[in-house]
């Protein structure tokens, strides 16, 4: 009987201990309260989701745009360290866009200013267009990875669609670009909408500042081309 009551006495001081052992150890939560400039709450919450503890809680306001953070003190930490490298301002690219009437008969005389161009005279080494002039030069400014949109053309009959990237590569700005132009349709009757359709598509990387040739895409007919040119330049 007096055994028993020794084992159960230790077990009970055991206990007691491993308990002010756990309480002594378990850490208190560090909040955080984040105001957010340029992401979304809700996807600031959905990257963070692996960063949480089992006590750790992640709550937002869309309407304020900010996101509290509880947790452990490590842990919002590392959020935090997350959050200040998503939440900056999305980049800007100047385009510079040339759109080029290219003609293998060299009927039209080739524009002064493409006369002496690197990359027209590049084009001329492997083309066989003699004559070269410009249908629209313009210049449009986005932001990274969203889409922005130009109307091109002598008579506006070109659209132009853009969506760059900005990404670091060996300390270089490096641009990747999604472009599409279309081609505006007249339609048939008085009464039907306008339509357009794809007459260059590409998908490209340029480096801040080049400039190069996105396709070509040849006119009805066949003797004459579409060039189009662009450059894109990172600016603050």
């Amino acid at each position: 009987m007096k055994r028993t009551a020794l084992v159960l006495s230790v077990v009970i001081v055991l206990a007691v201990g491993l308990l002010g052992a756990t309480q002594e150890t378990k850490q208190p939560l560090k909040q955080e309260i984040v105001k957010l400039n340029y992401v979304r709450p809700v996807d600031v919450v959905i990257l963070l989701q692996p960063y949480t503890s089992r006590e750790g809680r992640i709550t937002h306001s869309p309407n304020q745009n900010i996101v509290s953070l509880s947790d452990l003190p490590e842990n919002v930490d590392k959020m935090l360290a997350v959050i200040k490298e998503i939440d900056v301002k999305p980049a800007d690219v100047v385009f510079t866009v040339q759109l080029v009437l290219a003609s293998e008969d060299g009927a039209e005389k080739t524009d002064e200013a493409l006369a002496n161009d690197p990359v027209i005279k590049e084009l001329k080494s492997f083309l066989k267009y003699k004559s070269f002039s410009f249908l629209d030069t313009s210049m449009v400014r986005a932001i990274s990875d969203e889409r922005s949109g130009l109307t091109l053309g002598r008579k506006g009959e070109f659209v132009l669609d853009l969506k760059p990237r900005m990404i670091k590569k060996d300390k270089a700005d490096i641009i990747q670009i999604e472009v599409r132009l279309s081609q505006l349709v007249e339609p048939y009757q008085t009464n039907e909408t306008r339509t357009s359709r794809s007459i260059l598509e590409s998908n490209l990387t340029v480096k801040s500042g080049e400039k190069t040739v996105v396709g070509v895409s040849r006119t009805a007919g066949g003797e004459k081309g579409l060039i189009l040119i662009i450059s894109a330049k990172l600016v603050d």
